[in-house]
């Protein structure tokens, strides 16, 4: 048997609350390095909050956060980023107004490696080549497709360990939609590992290793992708099935 990879991310018991609500009841989820994960879930299942839990944004009150062996569970957002974990926001929070360039630059704005920046410029318009087009583009005036593409880029430019997607598909066209997810395969195979939160069940369990299910706060169900992909329970709840 070949060994398993190396742990890269792992949640051990975490609660995170809003205020008096408790959002996350006991979480422990694990990305190993080179991996494609996924959460899935309904809306309110604590998908994005186990995203923000990771990201600094919103620290739990119980239980740990670890990346690369290393207890980040209180740590700022922006050094998070320096560690290696970048993410691209559901609702891709781009800037509207700067263009598609100026809103890649701010994914690296930690960084100040100008070689490596502009190489890695370069392989978000390979990854994206209508980015590439669109440049100097105002990001505000593109399409819904082309902006999570910008999104993704951006995040790209910090030169993650560990990428982070909150519903990368929403919203898209569907000739968008496989773009964006033979995107993240391509991302994958070039080293990146990846957490993908994805109402699309059925495509984030097509692209991941692993997945797990989330209901109201806790992890419901983890499995294999492919093993998840089968389960009636699964095929019932959230491919649709009858």
């Amino acid at each position: 048997m070949s060994a398993q990879p190396a742990m890269l991310l792992e949640l051990k018991g975490v609660e995170t609350y809003y205020g008096s609500i408790q959002a996350l009841k006991g979480i422990s989820i694990e990305v190993r390095e080179g991996e494609i994960v996924t959460l899935i879930g309904a809306n309110g299942a604590g998908k994005s909050t186990t995203l923000r839990s990771i990201n600094g944004l919103n620290h739990p009150r119980k239980g740990t956060i670890s990346f690369q062996g290393r207890d980040i569970t209180h740590d700022a957002p922006h050094s998070i980023v320096k560690r290696g974990i970048a993410q691209s926001p559901e609702g891709r929070k781009l800037f509207p107004r700067m263009s598609v360039t100026e809103n890649l630059e701010m994914g690296a704005f930690q960084r100040s490696d100008r070689g490596a920046i502009r190489e890695d410029m370069e392989r978000v318009f390979t990854l994206f080549p209508r980015l590439a087009e669109r440049r100097t583009q105002k990001a505000g005036t593109m399409s819904g497709g082309e902006q999570q593409m910008c999104a993704i880029g951006r995040a790209l430019m910090a030169r993650p360990t560990l990428l982070m997607l909150d519903e990368p598909s929403m919203g898209l066209a569907p000739i968008f939609v496989e773009r964006i997810f033979e995107t993240i395969v391509e991302v994958n195979k070039q080293g990146t590992s990846i957490l993908l939160v994805e109402q699309n069940a059925l495509m984030a369990l097509h692209v991941a290793n692993r997945g797990y299910v989330l209901e109201t706060g806790t992890v419901a169900l983890a499995d294999d992708a492919k093993a998840l992909a089968q389960n009636p329970q699964v095929r019932k709840t959230y491919l649709g099935e009858i």
